[in-house]
């Protein structure tokens, strides 16, 4: 569906992307994480086609159509609610717009492009679009007095509400949302988290409420040391397979590193003795074949405030 090949990106000497080749398959719904400042907006600008990496390619299989929650809040304030919302399906606003243009101006000569558009119409369901944009607003929020109101008269909240709206309307193949429950309330995120539980397609998402991410995710996509990972389950599922991984390996490596030293101190001890030098030629053997691996320190902080205990604590903590 949509595939990235050898993308690095690189401002200065700092590396945000290294060499990264990943696809995003349909009927999947990908939240994307990582550190603050780790390229989580600026990968979807790329996939989005707003920014260019520094090399490598981003690939949308042909014929299918991507859609982006717009972050611009004021760059439909010349239009209406209801024109905004359909301004979200290009192709279909570009054929809707054909249309009215030659009937304004109709002459036999333009007849039969119009019967050539119209068919296009009918085929993108675009007679219902109308009705099927007011259903999307109402769902999000937006009563219908406020439809064919300019975008410039709503307030902030919605206004994002509508751009939201946008983003979603006519099923989008690719779907890219950042950070799309922001001054949502728990009404609207509720819904929202049904219809993007139940969508076909495919989304790809970056938020920081886990419980939207929960809600709706299949995958989790890391990204983590100039690299991007898929995972299989939600946020959850993700961060408990990733600290039980983590511990693991460092046990491993704990372990390994033990019996480096206790080996190590074997060879310092012996290898000057004749009767035990095979003993510790075998050992430096050992010592080789260790596989003590590296835990690269992530790019994640997890700030906290920790007290050191002094003492137990007596049978009696508190008394009232």
């Amino acid at each position: 569906m949509l595939s990235v090949s050898n993308l690095s990106v690189q401002f200065g000497k700092r590396v945000l992307f290294d060499d990264v080749n990943t696809t995003f398959n349909n009927g999947n719904c990908y939240g994307i994480i990582g550190a603050n400042g780790s390229g989580k907006s600026t990968f979807l600008k790329i996939l989005s086609g707003k920014q260019e990496p520094t090399s490598g390619q981003v690939h949308l299989e042909a014929g299918k159509r991507m859609s982006v929650l717009e972050q611009n809040h004021n760059l439909y304030d010349e239009h209406t609610v209801l024109e905004t919302i359909l301004m979200g399906n290009k192709p279909l606003f570009k054929i809707k717009t054909e249309i009215d243009a030659l009937y304004a101006d109709y002459t036999d000569e333009n007849a039969d492009r119009i019967g050539e558009l119209q068919v296009k119409f009918e085929e993108m369901d675009g007679w219902n679009a109308d009705s099927n944009a007011a259903s999307m607003l109402s769902n999000l929020g937006i009563k219908e007095e406020f439809h064919y109101t300019l975008m410039a008269d709503l307030d902030g909240k919605q206004k994002v509400r509508v751009l939201l709206a946008q983003a979603l309307f006519g099923n989008p193949d690719v779907l890219i949302m950042d950070e799309p429950t922001n001054d949502l309330d728990y009404e609207t995120i509720s819904w929202l988290e049904n219809f993007l539980a139940n969508y076909d397609n495919c989304v790809i998402v970056v938020s920081h409420d886990r419980h939207f991410l929960d809600a709706v995710c299949t995958h989790i996509s890391d990204i983590d040391f100039g690299k991007i990972n898929h995972y299989s389950g939600n946020y959850t599922f993700w961060y408990e397979s990733s600290q039980l991984a983590a511990r693991q390996h460092a046990q491993q490596n704990k372990k390994a590193e033990e019996k480096k030293k206790e080996l190590e101190e074997f060879i310092r001890r012996f290898s000057a003795n004749v009767a035990k030098s095979k003993q510790a030629t075998s050992r430096k053997k050992m010592i080789e074949k260790l596989n003590i691996g590296d835990i690269r320190r992530t790019s994640r902080r997890y700030p906290a405030i920790i007290f050191e205990r002094e003492r137990e604590a007596g049978d009696q903590i508190l008394n009232i």
